[in-house]
């Protein structure tokens, strides 16, 4: 059978499942990987959203000073709310988001910092290697393994979120203002994307590397400045129409999935092995 053949072949998703719930069990007992996943969106998602919803409600901090640094297409939106809401629509409806795209991307970073090299550091990988697995459903289960708790926790982070956010503003609001439109495209579109992208780059570092320490030292000086141009796009999409911030995740989609279809095509379990 020919390599070309063996690339038409239709992805085994009984094995790559048996490898989900290995690596994910793996994950969920390990608390150096848990630890780091938590933390970050604990602070951003539950620890500001009460600390900004509780200095709107005392009045103890006005933003129209603040807003003169800004540029003028997030000036006037904020504006366009009475003063008292304009601090609450400013850090949680705008500022934040930036933030957000953050969560995904280090949590992609986190797990899939463990894939190959976890192995190694565990003495598993030639084991591993010796599966009766075809290298496609091997790299497959690794991807999937870091793009679901990366997904899940932007996904369940932004429930809570928006949940806080409403109930800690509602006395100062008086309705619930989060979700909108554009924060369902950032979060339901754009930010699984940034976590496909994020794991574009770190698996194939962590199969380079012979600690999850060393990938994500690695990693990070490559992922870096994925999460500065993220930062510095994030709150333009929610001032822009649907449509842009839609293409602007459609393209974020087109990098991740090439640099995961390249990473996938060139991972081989010999070119593993050499490196065990």
């Amino acid at each position: 059978m020919t390599a070309s053949t063996r690339g038409r072949e239709p992805v085994d998703w009984g094995v790559v499942r048996a490898m989900l719930r290995r690596d994910l069990g793996a994950i969920a007992r390990s608390k150096a990987l848990l630890l780091p996943m938590l933390f970050l969106p604990t602070v951003l998602l539950v620890l500001l959203p009460l600390s900004i919803g509780l200095a709107a409600n005392g009045k103890t901090v006005r933003v129209e000073r603040a807003l003169e640094f800004l540029p003028d297409r997030l000036v006037q939106p904020v504006l366009a709310h009475p003063s008292d809401e304009r601090l609450v629509i400013l850090v949680l409806g705008y500022l934040v988001a930036p933030l957000f795209l953050i969560v995904p991307l280090m949590v992609s970073a986190v797990t899939a910092s463990d894939t190959f090299a976890g192995e190694k550091e565990r003495r598993t990988l030639e084991t591993l290697l010796h599966l009766p697995i075809r290298d496609r459903d091997l790299y497959l289960s690794k991807l999937l393994g870091g793009f679901l708790p990366a997904t899940l926790v932007s996904w369940v982070g932004f429930v809570v979120y928006a949940v806080l956010a409403n109930i800690v503003c509602w006395p100062v609001m008086g309705r619930v203002f989060l979700p909108t439109w554009r924060w369902m495209i950032l979060i339901f579109w754009v930010a699984p994307a940034v976590a496909a992208l994020g794991l574009g780059v770190m698996v194939r570092v962590s199969t380079r590397v012979n600690t999850t320490q060393e990938a994500q030292q690695l990693g990070g000086a490559v992922v870096l400045p994925l999460v500065m141009l993220a930062v510095g796009q994030t709150t333009g999409l929610l001032l822009t129409g649907v449509a842009t911030a839609v293409l602007a995740g459609a393209a974020v989609w087109g990098v991740a999935i090439f640099l995961n279809v390249r990473g996938a095509k060139a991972f081989t379990r010999d070119r593993m092995g050499t490196r065990l």
